[in-house]
């Protein structure tokens, strides 16, 4: 099982193999073209409560990893979903999250490591 983490913003490469936009919202200024997405799954990103109430704030990452493991456990279709796609072969996380260490992507990857 491969799963890579890379921002939107960040140039795609082959190596991404198949590339899935994780967030809920489009990322600024950028075309669905240059983005290179193979799947946005807009359903498995947080809800919109938990991501504004996180704001991308380390000091609430272990809270906002708990929420949002728990969110994924209730909807196990998208994750069902992104599970399948891990199993074809090389998936990367795809985000808009200036953050890289603190975002819903890497909270996801962990959670498909499981």
């Amino acid at each position: 099982m491969k799963i890579g983490l890379k921002r939107v913003y960040a140039a795609p490469a082959k190596s991404d193999g198949c590339r899935v936009l994780v967030d809920r919202i489009w990322p600024r200024g950028l075309t669905k073209k240059a983005a290179c997405i193979d799947y946005w799954l807009k359903d498995i990103a947080p809800s919109t409560a938990l991501r504004q109430w996180f704001a991308h704030d380390p000091e609430k990452w272990g809270e906002f990893r708990k929420r949002y493991f728990r969110e994924l456990k209730d909807n196990p279709v998208a994750v069902d979903q992104l599970r399948r796609l891990v199993r074809k072969g090389a998936v990367t996380l795809v985000f808009g999250a200036k953050d890289e260490k603190f975002n819903n992507a890497v909270a996801l990857k962990e959670y498909l490591s499981r």
